[in-house]
């Protein structure tokens, strides 16, 4: 009986509309180059983006040129996403960070925010996209 209380978000769920859109078609096309075309010649639409509210925590921004490598950002990350380099600046695996935005809370000199990027998917954990130096 505990899923009880569950049963009525349940219900509401599935009457309303997705909170998603889809990106960037509605359904996926068989060539990109034959549905630019289709777009160009107004066959097909675009979805645009969703905007991003004000507060949104997005991929975070370091401005390496303020940092003072104190390290303070190192220490308060709970996914340990952040890491001090030698020459006391940092490094921040995107795959790792769970955008809690506690470093950008933390950093004294503001080196750190969040921005409103949030489209991070890589096949590969260690490419550029998704390491901030």
């Amino acid at each position: 009986m505990r899923f009880l209380p569950l049963f009525p978000e349940l219900v509401r769920q599935l009457f309303r509309e997705p909170a998603t859109n889809r990106f960037p078609a509605k359904y996926l096309p068989p060539t990109v180059t034959g549905f630019l075309h289709d777009v160009a010649a107004g066959r097909a639409r675009l979805t645009p983006p969703v905007p991003t509210p004000p507060e949104f925590r997005g991929k975070i921004a370091y401005a390496r040129d303020s940092c003072i490598g104190c390290g303070l950002c190192t220490k308060i990350c709970p996914s340990h996403a952040i890491e001090l380099l030698p020459t006391k600046k940092i490094r921040i695996w995107i795959d790792q960070c769970i955008f809690c935005s506690q470093c950008t809370s933390i950093c004294p000199k503001s080196s750190l925010t969040m921005s409103p990027e949030f489209l991070l998917a890589d096949e590969d954990r260690y490419s550029e996209d998704l390491i901030v130096e």
